[in-house]
């Protein structure tokens, strides 16, 4: 829908039909859940860009804050890291960390994506290592 309801709004600002058309895919491509690889370069970086707002201080928050919002518990109380128990990022906050937000870098588009999706990744690591530490429990090995 975002795709469609900018191509109007791009023409009224005098944009070209084809960097309309790209615009659109790169709105398109940058979806998580679309599975469509990204085809231009702008396309590429905006996609690196939505995955990294998802990693690091700022992912941690947006998961709690979905997950609260939703009325989930932030982890299993028993189990929080899933070493007995399949994991289940529908049901428990932290279990999406290592079904879903960990494995973003391995998407990335660009290098500079990359070395910036693993930074945030290895602060996500310190947090789940801290909380582990905070509950008396063993450590994700995500």
């Amino acid at each position: 829908m975002s795709a469609r309801q900018a191509a109007p709004l791009l023409g009224n600002l005098g944009f070209a039909k084809p960097e309309i058309a790209d615009t659109q895919h790169a709105i398109i491509a940058h979806s998580f859940s679309a599975g469509i690889q990204p085809e231009k370069p702008e396309a590429r970086i905006l996609r690196d860009a939505d995955r990294i707002e998802a990693l690091g201080a700022i992912g941690i928050a947006r998961c709690f804050a979905v997950s609260g919002s939703l009325g989930r518990p932030l982890f299993h109380s028993a189990d929080p890291f899933a070493h007995a128990r399949s994991l289940d990022d529908k049901r428990y906050a932290v279990d999406h960390f290592a079904q879903k937000l960990l494995r973003l870098p391995q998407s990335m588009q660009t290098a500079t994506g990359l070395r910036i999706a693993q930074e945030r990744a290895d602060v996500m690591r310190v947090f789940l290592d801290q909380l582990a530490h905070e509950m008396d429990a063993a450590p994700s090995s995500w």
